[in-house]
C-alpha cells in the first residue's frame, strides 16, 4: 500500500498534485496529512522525507519526494499517468515539466489560498508573462488533443500539475482565455471537489502564508469555515 504524505489542503501546492493525480488514476493509497505549523516546517519534516519538504510517497520501504519524483515512480506501476498517444504524451511531459520549473512570478504572486477570493494587485510584467503563457499552453492543449482535459479525453499527470493552477485562477480572477474551459472541468472533479471541502474546514492558519496572501491582494471573499 503506498502512503502519501502532504500537507494543508488550503496552502499546499505541490501537495494537491500526487493527491489528485492518484485519486483521479483510482491508485489506492493511505492519505497521511502534516500540516505547516509554523513559517519553516524543514527539522520537522526531515522525519519523514529527505529534503524537509511534502509530498513524499512511503511505498515498499522507499521514500519517494517530489512530486515529479512520484509522478515518475508511478508511470512505471500504473497505465494512465502519462497519455498512450505518442504525440500527447510527449506535449504532457514537456507541460508538467515546463510547470514543475517555472512560473516563478505566478507561484510568488499568488500564493495558494483555495478557501478565498482576491482582488489581486496590479500585475507585474512577470505574472503578466505567466499568465499569457498559461492560455496559450491550456489553448493549445485543448487545440490539438481535443479536450476536456489537457492532453486528450483522458486525465493524466499534466491535468494533475496545473490543478494546484486552477484554484490559482479561480481565486485570483486571472483570464486564461479559452483555457478557462479546462479550469472549470477539472474544477468538477471529484477529487478537487473533495479538496476544497477539506481545505474549507481546515483550522489551521499559517502565519506567513496569510501575509503572502494580505500582500497579493485584496481578500473579497473568505469561505473557509474551519
Amino acid at each position: 500500500m503506498y502512503v502519501l504524505i502532504t500537507a494543508n489542503r488550503n496552502y499546499s501546492s505541490w501537495s494537491l498534485r500526487p493527491w489528485i493525480l492518484m485519486q483521479g488514476l483510482g491508485i489506492a493509497f493511505d492519505d497521511r496529512i502534516e500540516p505547516f505549523a509554523q513559517p519553516v516546517n524543514y527539522d520537522a519534516f526531515r522525519s519523514f522525507s529527505p529534503t524537509g519538504q511534502v509530498p513524499a510517497l512511503l511505498h515498499d520501504g522507499r521514500t519517494i519526494h517530489d512530486s515529479l519524483g512520484i509522478a515518475l515512480y508511478l508511470a512505471d506501476r500504473h497505465d494512465g499517468v502519462w497519455p498512450a498517444d505518442a504525440d500527447a504524451r510527449a506535449w504532457a511531459q514537456c507541460a508538467t515539466a515546463e510547470m514543475h520549473s517555472g512560473f516563478s512570478a505566478l507561484r510568488n504572486d499568488c500564493t495558494m489560498n483555495v478557501g478565498v477570493r482576491v482582488t489581486p494587485k496590479p500585475m507585474s510584467a512577470a505574472l503578466s508573462a505567466n499568465v499569457a503563457r498559461l492560455r496559450e499552453l491550456f489553448e493549445d492543449g485543448l487545440k490539438k488533443f481535443g479536450g476536456p482535459w489537457l492532453a486528450g479525453d483522458r486525465f493524466s499527470a499534466v491535468d494533475a500539475f496545473f490543478a494546484p493552477v486552477a484554484f490559482r485562477i479561480r481565486t485570483y480572477g486571472l483570464d486564461v482565455g479559452a483555457g478557462q474551459t479546462w479550469v472549470d472541468h477539472i474544477l468538477a472533479h471529484p477529487a478537487m471537489v473533495e479538496w476544497e471541502r477539506q481545505a474549507l474546514l481546515e483550522a489551521w492558519r499559517e502565519e506567513s502564508h496569510e501575509v503572502e496572501l494580505a500582500a497579493a491582494g485584496v481578500v473579497t471573499a473568505d469561505y473557509r469555515t474551519g
